[in-house]
């Protein structure tokens, strides 16, 4: 066991008893009478930072502020990690479905509960333990270090662009970690290779002035709630392929020895059956489960609105209709197309005798690594450091905005190395982090450090 597995295990109770105070602040972004939460979260990381030998500093924006921590002391020609984490976290409702309280982390059979346990509150805690231990053991970090924690990733990090574009000089790197993100089974650690990205949209349909008796007038009046009905089911064709027109124009197809690679990954469409609790599973014909989950776009309806939805019956013809509609994106689908194809498309196949407004939500464009270099090197042989062994590669069918952002305005490569596990439930109740994972995380973390000081200083001098 090496010194810094010795420091970690000794102040193990420790580190999870800070951590159980990072997760009681109720750091939720979307709701406004939590800003002083997400305040204080803010500054639970800054002193957290500060108490481990960092310089940081709170870093205020429009919506909830960023913290930004650095430790420069690193020897002459050593590269530059930024550490990127969010801490705030998902709204909790519904509350009742909670086990135990959202904001009183509980261990149940080696899972920690709690709201952000997993995202992303965990997951960042594993690098700050991490960095502890290196400053503890050794005085020094063999990298000089950034750490960005902002507190608006679960509403769409609308600020964060704009900080790193003003912050570029400041905010320089030689690479990027994030720990946001899911391994691909219990015991089999993951290095994340690509993300989908997100286009998001409102549909409203109007109809009459207001309500109306459905004897009265049905048959007659045209139904936004029908209406809204034949305008989602023209999204897609009989085989699951989005019937948007230029929907696919600009998809980059995956090589053939990654989809091969997938395909050897110990998955079985039977399992995320149980796993989900369905009977069978669906999508874009021609695709494996992973090739659908992966690397090929989606378009889903996220909610809907219309009409009486109260006990008993009332028979009203209903004046509006909403739906709520995401377009998940591969490489090289741009957001504000789609959105904007998707928009052209309602509208189209609207019927007459009703209104439509389309409105733009957010987005965020798809991502892929080229899975070469000093940091996805280290980031490899830290995982199988850590876990026994050797990582597999794979995708996300989720969005993470940022990291696109990180790489186009830092120009640094981005490793996504996580540490949650299937089911965790992340942005629904009891969410919860496997305990064995943030120890083997904080192990990984620790060095990963040293594996990418180590070679990106051999690579600086080929």
């Amino acid at each position: 066991m090496s010194a810094l597995q010795q420091w970690l295990a000794a102040h193990d109770a420790r580190a999870f008893a800070d951590l159980d105070a990072f997760l009681r602040l109720p750091s939720i972004s979307a709701r406004s009478e939590h800003a002083g939460d997400c305040a204080r979260t803010a500054q639970f990381v800054a002193d957290t930072l500060t108490r481990i030998g960092l310089t940081a500093r709170i870093e205020p924006t429009p919506g909830h502020p960023i913290v930004v921590g650095e430790w420069r002391g690193a020897p002459a020609g050593a590269p530059t990690l930024l550490i990127y984490g969010h801490y705030d976290v998902q709204p909790v409702e519904p509350l009742e479905l909670w086990t135990s309280p959202p904001f009183e982390p509980t261990v149940r059979d080696g899972k920690l509960f709690a709201r952000g346990a997993v995202d992303d509150k965990g997951q960042l805690w594993i690098h700050l333990m991490a960095l502890e231990a290196h400053l503890a053991v050794h005085g020094r970090l063999p990298i000089n270090v950034i750490v960005l924690a902002e507190g608006e990733e679960e509403v769409g990090s609308a600020h964060l662009e704009e900080f790193l574009a003003r912050e570029r000089e400041r905010l320089a790197c030689d690479a990027v970690v994030i720990s946001d993100s899911t391994m691909f089974a219990p015991g089999i650690p993951s290095i994340l290779s690509s993300l989908r990205g997100l286009a998001y949209v409102q549909i409203d349909v109007r109809g009459p002035a207001g309500d109306l008796h459905s004897g009265m007038y049905g048959g007659a009046v045209v139904n936004p709630a029908m209406a809204l009905a034949r305008i989602l089911a023209t999204l897609h064709d009989a085989d699951g392929r989005i019937a948007i027109p230029g929907f696919y124009d600009t998809v980059r197809t995956f090589p053939d020895h990654v989809r091969a690679a997938m395909r050897e990954l110990p998955f079985s469409d039977a399992g995320l059956m149980h796993e989900v609790q369905v009977d069978a599973l669906g999508g874009e014909a021609g695709y494996t489960t992973l090739e659908k989950l992966w690397t090929r776009p989606t378009c889903e309806v996220n909610g809907l609105l219309s009409g009486y939805t109260g006990e008993g019956a009332k028979t009203v013809l209903p004046a509006t209709a909403m739906a709520k509609v995401s377009c998940r994106l591969v490489p090289d689908q741009d957001p504000v197309v789609i959105a904007q194809l998707l928009e052209a498309h309602v509208r189209r196949v609207a019927p007459p005798g009703v209104s439509i407004t389309v409105t733009h939500l957010h987005g965020g464009r798809p991502w892929r690594a080229d899975l070469q270099g000093p940091i996805i090197d280290a980031g490899r042989a830290a995982l199988a450091a850590a876990f026994g062994r050797e990582p597999v590669i794979t995708g996300e069918g989720g969005s993470i905005p940022v990291v696109g952002d990180f790489e186009r305005i830092l120009g640094a490569p981005v490793l996504l190395m996580g540490f949650g596990l299937p089911g965790e439930n992340a942005h629904a109740p009891d969410e919860w982090i496997a305990v064995d994972n943030v120890r083997r995380g904080m192990h990984a973390a620790a060095v990963l450090y040293e594996e990418y000081g180590r070679r990106a200083s051999i690579t600086s001098h080929q």
